[in-house]
């Protein structure tokens, strides 16, 4: 028998399964039967192994009705679901070409068979040419005539199953690509919305955005206190080396970062490790009002140099 499942993808399908409807395990074991039209069933031991293996990475749950545990998809089960929707349009397809495989064996062996079964009627019947049909003559001829029928039946099973799952792929790849436009959409939209969000957080680290981007800002003085008193000249000091300069950029800066191969995933990752540095930094060591006053500047030029980049929204 060809293989149907490769490495991994059992437990994706089983996802795809529950995520239909909850399901107990016998159940689960019916449905793979039905996909593949009796022509491959899952044992019990190795649908229940992998159920509890989703159950303790928290993709599935489960729930007792009448002495059975009934599995349900969580949402982070959905969400694995979701993040590999074109796999999972990759796996109908293949499906469907293991049914295939599976059914050309069938018509071969049935072949053959009725080929072995055809030319011994033949020898029979050049051997008892003078005599009478018997019942064991009959008998033959409705073991062939069965044998016809059942190949019959299962090509067209076979061809059913093809259709219904390259329907189904077909849809999973639609699925995928809107789901991926969403994604897209929802970055362009939180790239808009960056310079407002960056104006109005606490974060410090202006130097970090500036340094990120490859460039520097002018840090506008911190407003004075009308009702503070004044103080009294104090001589004049050397001054002190600027700290108002960015930082030249990291080149190696997020490179142990991993690439999807979508640019919408692998902006939301950049911007999660960039929020994580600002908020470390500023963690280790501590802000005050004029650092926050430049953090706000940087973080307002980086901000509209990102939404630039993405040009005006539709």
């Amino acid at each position: 028998m060809p293989p149907v499942f490769a490495h991994g993808r059992l437990r994706l399908y089983l996802l795809k399964l529950l995520d239909e409807a909850p399901r107990h395990g016998y159940e689960v074991i019916r449905l793979l039967e039905e996909r593949f039209q009796g022509l491959y069933a899952p044992s019990a031991g190795t649908v229940y192994p992998r159920l509890a293996k989703l159950e303790s990475e928290g993709l599935v749950t489960h729930a007792t009705e009448g002495g059975r545990k009934v599995y349900s998809i969580t949402e982070a089960g959905r969400a694995e679901l979701a993040d590999r929707g074109g796999e999972l349009a990759d796996l109908e397809l293949e499906i469907r070409d293991s049914v295939s495989e599976l059914a050309a064996e069938i018509r071969a062996d049935v072949s053959g068979a009725a080929g072995d079964l055809r030319r011994e009627l033949r020898a029979a019947a050049s051997a008892s040419a003078t005599q009478v049909e018997d019942e064991g003559w009959k008998a033959a001829k409705e073991e062939l005539r069965k044998a016809k029928a059942e190949w019959k039946e299962q090509a067209r099973r076979a061809k059913d199953e093809s259709r219904r799952a390259r329907e189904e792929a077909q849809q999973a790849r639609r699925q995928a690509k809107e789901a991926q436009e969403r994604a897209r959409e929802e970055v362009q939209r939180i790239a808009g919305q960056l310079q407002e969000q960056f104006a109005k957080s606490g974060g410090v680290l202006g130097s970090l955005a500036g340094a990120w981007l490859g460039g520097s800002t002018t840090t506008p003085s911190a407003p004075a206190d009308p009702s503070a008193p004044s103080a009294p000249s104090a001589p004049s000091a050397p001054s002190a080396p600027s700290s108002d300069s960015a930082a030249a950029p990291d080149p190696d800066w997020a490179r142990d970062v991993p690439a999807t191969g979508d640019p919408a995933r692998d902006l939301d990752r950049l911007l999660d490790r960039f929020r994580d540095d600002i908020r470390d930094a500023a963690r280790d060591q501590g802000v005050t009002a004029a650092q926050l006053s430049q953090t706000r500047t940087h973080l307002a030029a980086a901000a509209s140099r990102i939404a630039a980049n993405f040009g005006p929204r539709a």
